[in-house]
């Protein structure tokens, strides 16, 4: 069963491969269109995740506002901060964290609207496990992403996780399927459905939970907004219109998603649009949708300083030059 999910796991960096290839391909020239070029950066190969973006595709909700934008795969050799800073995209998707980390080491990105409200990223453990709270984690070793999670510095220094080995993440959930002891890094979106699959329960400690809470964010450049405001509220105005319809009708994005990504499966799309609804990700705690795309500076100040406190930021900045509030509408 480890082989199995092991597989699956080499067949998405496979397919991740062949959209890219596909999806540059594939782009209709510019001439005549009569619409604005815009590249997009995915942080992963296209998924449910990204679902309000692939809906706004397609049904049109980017051409209408004369848009032609093209969403390009991320994968784990992609860094969606440089794609974006270098103009190779002219937006791209990430954290709150990672952009106030970018906007540290001397890149110019700002955040224009909240994809999520509350971050996926967790710990995943067996239903029956004795691990309860991150304190708890003491004692074990972890499968973590090493140098690219600050989200777990924080709670290991908040938890004082002092006894802890961590381990390198192996990006699928092979050894968590069989070893019973196996602890890891997840997404509460995805992870937790192979796990299933091989007729594993689980839970999933969610950071947020713990007071470590970014964003999920759509950004550009300080450039960019300050030449083409207008392109940046169209893309905004379309992307969000994308994520409301999504949360109702996944129907139009999943079809493309499945397209474009063949790894998935319908029930692997349909578990992840669930928990993205069930988790209020996309909506926050407000289930009328009133919450999509808002952002609140009291939480970048929030996230800007823990960032201080953990030595990732060490020369200080205002964090308020690493988001904008004017493409979004007040409910």
């Amino acid at each position: 069963m480890a082989k199995r999910f092991f597989r699956i796991w080499c067949a998405l960096i496979f397919v991740g491969i062949f959209v890219s290839i596909f999806v540059l391909g594939c782009r209709r020239p510019a001439e005549n269109s009569g619409l604005t070029k815009i590249v997009f950066q995915a942080d992963w190969y296209p998924q449910p995740e990204h679902g309000g973006f692939y809906t706004a595709l397609a049904k049109g909700f980017y051409k209408d506002e004369g848009l032609d934008v093209t969403i390009l795969p991320g994968g784990p050799y992609i860094t969606v901060e440089k794609q974006v800073s270098s103009g190779s995209a002219q937006f791209g998707m990430g954290s709150s964290d990672k952009v106030l980390e970018s906007n540290a080491e001397g890149q110019s990105l700002v955040a224009v609207a909240a994809t999520m409200q509350h971050d996926p990223q967790g710990i995943m453990v067996r239903k029956d496990s004795p691990i309860h709270t991150f304190s708890d984690l003491n004692g074990h070793s972890v499968a973590i992403k090493v140098g690219e999670s600050t989200w777990f510095e924080f709670i290991a220094k908040r938890f004082q996780l002092n006894n802890i080995k961590v381990v390198p993440a192996m990006m699928n959930v092979a050894n968590f399927v069989a070893d019973p002891q196996y602890i890891q890094q997840a997404f509460a979106t995805s992870e937790p459905f192979f796990a299933h699959q091989a007729g594993i329960e689980t839970r999933v400690l969610l950071v947020s939970d713990a007071g470590y809470s970014p964003y999920r964010v759509m950004y550009t450049t300080r450039d960019f907004v300050q030449q083409h405001p207008d392109v940046v509220a169209k893309f905004v105005r379309a992307s969000l219109k994308g994520w409301k319809d999504y949360l109702n009708e996944p129907g139009p994005a999943h079809a493309m998603i499945a397209k474009l990504n063949p790894a998935l499966n319908p029930e692997w799309m349909q578990f992840s649009w669930q928990q993205l609804r069930d988790g209020h990700f996309i909506t926050g705690d407000n289930a009328s949708g009133a919450q999509i795309g808002q952002m609140d500076p009291k939480r970048w100040t929030t996230m800007y300083e823990q960032l201080v406190d953990l030595k990732v930021i060490e020369k200080p900045f205002d964090p308020a030059v690493a988001y904008t509030l004017q493409f979004l509408q007040t409910n």
